[in-house]
Protein backbone atom coordinates (compact mmCIF):
# COMPACT_ATOMS: atom_id res chain seq x y z
CA UNK A 1 0.00 0.00 0.00
CA UNK A 2 1.05 3.78 -0.57
CA UNK A 3 -0.72 6.88 0.47
CA UNK A 4 0.73 10.34 0.55
CA UNK A 5 -1.28 13.38 1.86
CA UNK A 6 -1.76 16.38 -0.73
CA UNK A 7 -2.13 19.05 2.01
CA UNK A 8 -1.66 19.07 5.98
CA UNK A 9 -4.93 20.56 6.90
CA UNK A 10 -6.26 17.54 5.23
CA UNK A 11 -4.96 15.20 8.15
CA UNK A 12 -8.28 15.63 9.99
CA UNK A 13 -7.60 12.73 12.93
CA UNK A 14 -5.66 12.68 15.98
CA UNK A 15 -4.73 9.75 18.10
CA UNK A 16 -4.95 6.09 16.99
CA UNK A 17 -8.18 6.61 14.60
CA UNK A 18 -7.98 6.66 11.10
CA UNK A 19 -6.32 9.87 9.09
CA UNK A 20 -8.28 11.39 6.63
CA UNK A 21 -5.75 11.05 3.38
CA UNK A 22 -7.62 11.54 0.14
CA UNK A 23 -7.18 8.80 -2.32
CA UNK A 24 -5.89 10.54 -5.60
CA UNK A 25 -7.20 8.77 -8.90
CA UNK A 26 -4.75 7.68 -11.37
CA UNK A 27 -4.85 5.40 -14.26
CA UNK A 28 -4.82 1.72 -14.07
CA UNK A 29 -1.00 1.32 -15.32
CA UNK A 30 -0.80 3.47 -11.88
CA UNK A 31 -2.24 2.08 -9.72
CA UNK A 32 -1.24 -1.40 -10.17
CA UNK A 33 2.79 0.18 -9.85
CA UNK A 34 1.00 1.73 -6.94
CA UNK A 35 -0.39 -1.31 -5.59
CA UNK A 36 3.42 -2.85 -5.53
CA UNK A 37 4.57 -0.34 -3.19
CA UNK A 38 5.79 -2.61 0.27
CA UNK A 39 5.63 0.46 2.76
CA UNK A 40 7.00 -0.43 5.90
CA UNK A 41 4.54 -0.87 9.32
CA UNK A 42 6.90 1.59 11.01
CA UNK A 43 8.22 4.73 9.37
CA UNK A 44 10.56 6.49 11.96
CA UNK A 45 9.91 4.34 14.52
CA UNK A 46 6.30 5.17 14.52
CA UNK A 47 3.35 2.97 14.47
CA UNK A 48 1.25 2.70 10.50
CA UNK A 49 -2.19 3.71 11.21
CA UNK A 50 -5.40 3.14 9.09
CA UNK A 51 -6.67 5.93 6.49
CA UNK A 52 -10.22 6.90 5.82
CA UNK A 53 -11.28 6.63 2.95
CA UNK A 54 -9.78 3.22 2.68
CA UNK A 55 -7.74 3.08 -0.32
CA UNK A 56 -4.66 1.03 -1.41
CA UNK A 57 -2.69 4.09 -2.77
CA UNK A 58 -2.57 6.12 0.80
CA UNK A 59 -0.91 5.47 4.37
CA UNK A 60 0.12 7.40 7.14
CA UNK A 61 1.97 6.77 10.55
CA UNK A 62 2.22 8.59 13.79
CA UNK A 63 0.06 11.50 15.30
CA UNK A 64 0.53 13.76 13.97
CA UNK A 65 0.45 11.90 10.95
CA UNK A 66 3.30 11.63 8.02
CA UNK A 67 0.35 10.83 5.20
CA UNK A 68 1.48 9.12 2.14
CA UNK A 69 -0.19 9.19 -1.46
CA UNK A 70 0.84 7.32 -4.49
CA UNK A 71 -0.36 8.09 -7.80
CA UNK A 72 -0.97 11.91 -7.69
CA UNK A 73 -0.26 13.70 -10.68
CA UNK A 74 2.84 16.13 -11.13
CA UNK A 75 2.53 18.63 -8.42
CA UNK A 76 1.57 22.02 -10.14
CA UNK A 77 4.12 23.75 -8.22
CA UNK A 78 6.96 22.32 -10.23
CA UNK A 79 8.88 24.43 -11.91
CA UNK A 80 11.32 23.20 -14.84
CA UNK A 81 14.13 25.46 -13.31
CA UNK A 82 14.08 24.49 -9.75
CA UNK A 83 16.37 22.97 -8.06
CA UNK A 84 15.03 19.39 -6.52
CA UNK A 85 16.32 17.59 -3.10
CA UNK A 86 18.20 14.63 -4.29
CA UNK A 87 18.44 11.77 -1.63
CA UNK A 88 19.67 8.51 -2.14
CA UNK A 89 19.52 9.06 -6.22
CA UNK A 90 16.12 10.09 -6.24
CA UNK A 91 14.98 13.64 -6.70
CA UNK A 92 11.90 15.46 -4.47
CA UNK A 93 9.99 18.43 -4.94
CA UNK A 94 9.10 20.47 -1.84
CA UNK A 95 5.93 22.70 -1.78
CA UNK A 96 4.66 24.77 0.36
CA UNK A 97 8.52 25.78 1.50
CA UNK A 98 7.43 26.77 4.47
CA UNK A 99 6.03 23.48 7.47
CA UNK A 100 4.79 21.10 7.00
CA UNK A 101 5.86 20.46 3.19
CA UNK A 102 4.45 17.58 1.09
CA UNK A 103 7.60 15.80 -0.91
CA UNK A 104 6.78 14.27 -4.34
CA UNK A 105 9.48 11.81 -5.65
CA UNK A 106 9.60 13.03 -9.29
CA UNK A 107 11.34 11.05 -12.06
CA UNK A 108 9.70 7.48 -11.47
CA UNK A 109 6.60 6.36 -13.80
CA UNK A 110 4.37 6.88 -10.64
CA UNK A 111 4.57 10.24 -8.28
CA UNK A 112 4.39 9.54 -4.88
CA UNK A 113 3.40 11.94 -2.32
CA UNK A 114 4.41 12.05 1.32
CA UNK A 115 3.59 15.31 3.88
CA UNK A 116 5.47 15.68 6.86
CA UNK A 117 4.23 17.67 9.73
CA UNK A 118 7.24 20.18 11.43
CA UNK A 119 7.61 17.64 14.18
CA UNK A 120 9.15 15.32 12.46
CA UNK A 121 12.05 17.67 10.67
CA UNK A 122 14.22 17.55 9.18
CA UNK A 123 12.43 15.51 6.33
CA UNK A 124 16.16 13.77 5.29
CA UNK A 125 15.36 10.29 7.48
CA UNK A 126 11.74 9.62 6.29
CA UNK A 127 12.50 10.19 2.15
CA UNK A 128 15.51 8.21 3.12
CA UNK A 129 12.77 5.42 3.94
CA UNK A 130 10.26 6.20 1.54
CA UNK A 131 12.62 6.14 -0.91
CA UNK A 132 13.71 3.21 -0.34
CA UNK A 133 10.24 1.27 -0.82
CA UNK A 134 9.85 3.35 -4.26
CA UNK A 135 13.66 2.62 -5.67
CA UNK A 136 12.50 -0.64 -5.51
CA UNK A 137 8.90 -1.31 -6.54
CA UNK A 138 8.45 2.11 -8.97
CA UNK A 139 10.07 2.17 -11.89
CA UNK A 140 12.70 5.34 -12.75
CA UNK A 141 11.11 7.28 -16.51
CA UNK A 142 13.45 7.58 -18.74
CA UNK A 143 16.41 9.80 -18.44
CA UNK A 144 16.07 13.12 -17.78
CA UNK A 145 12.00 12.90 -17.73
CA UNK A 146 9.91 14.10 -14.52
Amino acid sequence: MVSLLAAAPLLAACGDGAVQVPAPKPDAATVKLCQGLQLPARLRGLKRRDTTPESPLTAAWGDPAIALRCGVPLPSTYRMDEQLMEVNGLKWHGYPHDRPITWTVLGRQAYVEVTIPPKYAPPGDTLIEIGQAVSATIPAKPENQI
